[in-house]
This record gives C-alpha cells, sequence and structure tokens, in this order.
C-alpha cells in the first residue's frame, strides 16, 4: 500500500481512461461506478495487464446499458445480459468495459445456475459482492465532472484497511454469501493466495460448514476458479485453506487423502506438505503446476511396508490413471490432460538413469517427454525438497549434466525428429505386406535402431529391415 495521494492519483488514472463512457451515462441521468478488481488493484498499485478489463456497476438496466454503450464500442457482447452484464471495447482507449446493473444473486435449490435479481441501490449492491476489498466502487461520474467536494471512493465495508492489513473478509455474514454462490468459497482460496492475505475464521468456519454446497457449482466454474489459484505466487496458501475446510473433498478428495498417516518406525516425508512445496517452487504455467499438484496422488494407492521401510512403487503410474480420471470429472480439454497425465507418469523417470547418460538413454527421455521436456525438467527439480543441502546439490548437478547431454546431442542431429527412418507406407512397400500388426513391429525394430544409433538413412534402414524380416522368417514370426 502506499499513501493516499498516490492512491487518488491512480483511482484518478482509472476514472479517465473510461471518461466518454461516464459522460453518457450521466447525461442520461444514470449513475456509473468502477468496481472490484479494478479499483482494488488500482489501490494497491498493480500493473495493468494487456488484457485489462474494468468492471462498471449502474442503476441503468440492460437495455439502456446496451443503448448507451454502443456508440462508444468497437463491438458489443451481450452472453450476460441474463445476469445484467454488456460488455463492449471502448473505441477511445481500447479498454474492455463490462457494464452490470446493480444486481443481487442467489441459487436455487437443486440449481446450478443463480437467479438473478436487480438492484437500485449501489450499497446494496456492494454488499453483495464477495469480499471486502472488491466492494469497493468509484464514481466515475463524479470524478470526470471534477465536482470538488464529492465522495468519489465508496467503502462501506471498510475494504480499503482490509487491503492495508492483508485481510480477507466479507462484506455481511459468509453463510448469506457462499449461500448465494458457493464458489466465493473457493474464491476466497484464491484471492488469499493471489495476495498473500489472511482468512478471516469466519470465512473458513462458514466454507467448513458449508463445503458440501460446493456440488452446486458446476465443474466448468471449479476448473475456472482452481486454474487462477493454481496461477498464483503461492498457490499453496488457497490449496491447504481447502483441504482444511473440507472443500476439496467435493471435487479434488485426492488431495486429503495425501495426508498419510505415520507411525514411529516406518516414517516417511508428509506428501502433502510435500505437494505444496513442489507446487510453490515450479513456475506459474498451468501444465506445469497441475502435473506438480497431482504427481504423488497415487502414493495412498500404492504405499506398502516392507523390509526396504515404505515403498510407493508404480505410483507415477497409478498417479497418471488418477489424474486423467479427476481431470476429465473437471471437464478439462483433451490436450491438457494429456499433457498433465504425462508429466505426472514421467516425474520419476530420470531417477531411473542412476549410472550415467548413455546416448540411447538421452534419446529416449527426449522422445517420451517430447514437447514436453522443459516442463518435466522442472517438475523433476521442484520435486526434490530435501533439506539436506549435499542430496539436493547432489541432484542439480545431475540435472544440469542431463541437460548437457541433451545439448551436446542437439549439436549432433535432430532430437525433434525422433522417429524411424522409414515410415509405415515405406515399409509396407518394402517387406510387401499389408496394413498389420508386423508393421507396428518393423516400425519398433526400427525405432529401437535410432535410439540406439542416432540417424542412420533410409537405404541403411531399408538393409537392416530386410535383414529383420529374414530373420522373422526363419523363427516363423512374420503372423
Amino acid at each position: 500500500m502506499t499513501s493516499f495521494d498516490l492512491v487518488l492519483d491512480r483511482l484518478n488514472e482509472l476514472a479517465k481512461s473510461s471518461s466518454p463512457l461516464a459522460r453518457a451515462f450521466d447525461d442520461a441521468g444514470f449513475s456509473l461506478y468502477a468496481v472490484g478488481g479494478s479499483v482494488r488493484d488500482a489501490i494497491l498499485g498493480e500493473p495493468n495487464r494487456e488484457d485489462y478489463e474494468i468492471d462498471f456497476t449502474t442503476n441503468a438496466r440492460p437495455d439502456d446499458i446496451a443503448r448507451l454503450m454502443k456508440p462508444l464500442c468497437t463491438a458489443l457482447w451481450e452472453q450476460g445480459r441474463a445476469f445484467g452484464t454488456i460488455g463492449g471495447t471502448l473505441r477511445a482507449s481500447g479498454i474492455k468495459a463490462e457494464v452490470t446493473t446493480f444486481r443481487s444473486e442467489a441459487y436455487v435449490d437443486h440449481s446450478r445456475k443463480p437467479s438473478v435479481e436487480w438492484g437500485d441501490s449501489l450499497e446494496a449492491d456492494l454488499s453483495r459482492r464477495d469480499f471486502t476489498i472488491n466492494a469497493l466502487a468509484l464514481d466515475v461520474v463524479a470524478l470526470d465532472a471534477a465536482t470538488p467536494g464529492v465522495q468519489t471512493l465508496f467503502d462501506f465495508h471498510n475494504g480499503y484497511n482490509d487491503l492495508h492489513d492483508r485481510m480477507l473478509r466479507t462484506p455481511i455474514d459468509p453463510e448469506i454469501l457462499f449461500s448465494d454462490d458457493p464458489l466465493r468459497m473457493l474464491r476466497a482460496a484464491r484471492f488469499a493466495a493471489r495476495l498473500d492475505m489472511t482468512i478471516d475464521p469466519g470465512i473458513e468456519v462458514a466454507a467448513t460448514r458449508m463445503a458440501e454446497r460446493l456440488e452446486k457449482v458446476s465443474a466448468e466454474r471449479i476448473r475456472g476458479e482452481l486454474d487462477l489459484l493454481m496461477l498464483t505466487d503461492r498457490p499453496s496458501i488457497g490449496l491447504d485453506f481447502i483441504v482444511r475446510t473440507g472443500l476439496a473433498d467435493h471435487f479434488l478428495p485426492e488431495l486429503p487423502k495425501l495426508q498419510l498417516e505415520q507411525d514411529p518406525i516406518h516414517q516417511h516425508k508428509d506428501v502433502l506438505k510435500h505437494t505444496w512445496a513442489v507446487v510453490d517452487k515450479t513456475s506459474p504455467e498451468l501444465a506445469l503446476r497441475l502435473a506438480a499438484l497431482f504427481h504423488d496422488i497415487g502414493k495412498p494407492n500404492t504405499r506398502a511396508i516392507s523390509d526396504e521401510g515404505v515403498t510407493f512403487r508404480f505410483h507415477e503410474v497409478v498417479g497418471a490413471k488418477m489424474t486423467r480420471k479427476r481431470m476429465v470429472a473437471l471437464k478439462y480439454s483433451l490436450e491438457m490432460i494429456d499433457d498433465v497425465s504425462m508429466l505426472v507418469e514421467l516425474h520419476l523417470r530420470f531417477h531411473t538413469y542412476k549410472m550415467g547418460w548413455s546416448d540411447k538413454a538421452v534419446r529416449r527421455y527426449v522422445r517420451d517427454a517430447g514437447h514436453l521436456l522443459d516442463e518435466l525438467n522442472e517438475l523433476t527439480r521442484c520435486d526434490c525438497t530435501t533439506r539436506n543441502a549435499r542430496k539436493a546439490a547432489a541432484l542439480d548437478q545431475r540435472m544440469d549434466e542431463l541437460e548437457i547431454r541433451i545439448a551436446e546431442l542437439r549439436e549432433q542431429e535432430d532430437l525433434s525428429r525422433l522417429r524411424p527412418a522409414l515410415d509405415g507406407v515405406a515399409v509396407m512397400e518394402l517387406l510387401d505386406v499389408k496394413p498389420s500388426p508386423v508393421v507396428g513391429r518393423a516400425l519398433d525394430f526400427l525405432m529401437e535402431i535410432r535410439l540406439d544409433e542416432g540417424e542412420i538413412s533410409t537405404q541403411e534402414a531399408a538393409v537392416r529391415l530386410r535383414e529383420w524380416w529374414l530373420e522373422q522368417s526363419d523363427s516363423g514370426g512374420h503372423a
């Protein structure tokens, strides 16, 4: 937080960017207030994003909003009209604006969509906002008119001080707000993580009591909120909140199960705390962060106690299957599901090469990682959360050695084209066979040559394939 004079300067800049809109609403006899994230971020001094958007609220109804915005915008989008929201890009500034009628909303029984009622009071509208830090309104009409003495920043719920104190509170009873929209419980996790805020105990109590209400919210909305949480600086703050309150039980039940019971003899690291540490260490890239979140979820199902102590054999394979199932339930795209599941399955691959990296091992590692090579390497590094400095340094050194070996091989050959020297069509022509399992075995044979020896010419591949084919014939392997 900075001086109030500087905050006022930022708020004035925010208002100036919407000046034509403010005049249009004022001339038509309507109020217009910038509200929510744009006001909050201006107070915090956060830099504008490329996709910067200002939310406004007004006493005008949707038809009037559309009529007033149309001449000022390059285009309107009205997907949110049922909720009182009309959006557009302002010609004068290029800023995206969304204007919403004063409203209140609540979920009806057995519904996954909120019902909406229009309102006429700014104070009532702000009271239904999720948190006090988002219940700040800037009167852009008054600022545009530059009327002396007019109060332009409305803060009915002490949101400005809550921002200063880094305290996340709700404007009214959190149980009422969470009943209106249960997704707000997840938004509490996200804002606490994004802004490094302490969550008011009343919010945590309410979320714990009402966690099952999250089942009313669609998977798509839950996924969207989870993604925003995962891209904050410290997702663990919010993730720990959703586990503590029981929210995770209703959309990520694998997480609470990572709190494995310990016994005095067969101890191992706390898998849940380890997961939080790995997530926070990774770069804020969604597939990588989700892979960090899911990388050990197979451990509870694979834990065994033997003479070697506690083991989690093949937890990466089990975990990849569990990851895929959970991400399908959360309606992720197939591409994202494939990428995250692959990272989970491969996150231990590095540790299987303990005796040094042969060319073949490097090629196979690069081939299996594909376009996720950089993400896999980072996940592997971040998975090391030991406090033993010697072990951590040894892992870093081995990872450095691997990356050097990859770079050296790339100078000698094209590792982006790790494929057999002949394709399936060429194989069928050369062996005079039709599409069949034989073609797949032949391609596997050629792929092993590529991994073992590097690139060979198509002529050499043809010779080697004919020799292999003769051996198959002699051994009865043509069938």
